[in-house]
């Protein structure tokens, strides 16, 4: 079975390292305890959508980044599980993005974005 919570941990975990961090750094700045923090990183406890909304903050990631992240692990995941199972992996499966970055934005209504080719389907207006 997989648990959301902790892919969700895991994710949280790899974003705090990858930012040299402590537990006790973001716990404080997120204002949670160090202990429940830990447990959430461990997938020991379900995070409130406030409560990762306050961790997000402390992390200065977005909570959809976040999310994405967490969404692509489950895709990972359920395609092993798949795979464990001898089941037919369902088609067609999604391409992963591993960054898409907001190149500039010129105006209200005009982003550009940078994204691999492979994963971006490009319609005419």
């Amino acid at each position: 079975m997989i648990l959301l919570r902790r892919l969700l941990g895991d994710v949280l975990r790899r974003q705090r390292q990858r930012q040299g961090r402590t537990l006790r750094e973001v716990s404080s700045s997120a204002r949670v305890s160090l202990g429940y923090l830990s447990e959430v990183e461990r997938g020991q406890k379900e995070a409130s959508s406030e409560l990762l909304s306050a961790i997000c903050d402390a992390l200065d990631v977005r909570m959809s980044e976040l999310m994405r992240e967490v969404s692509d692990e489950l895709s990972l995941a359920e395609l092993a599980q798949s795979a464990a199972a001898s089941e037919p992996v369902p088609a067609p499966v999604r391409p992963m993005l591993n960054s898409v970055s907001v190149a500039s934005v010129t105006g209200p209504e005009r982003v550009t974005i940078k994204a691999p080719v492979e994963a971006v389907n490009v319609v005419a207006a």
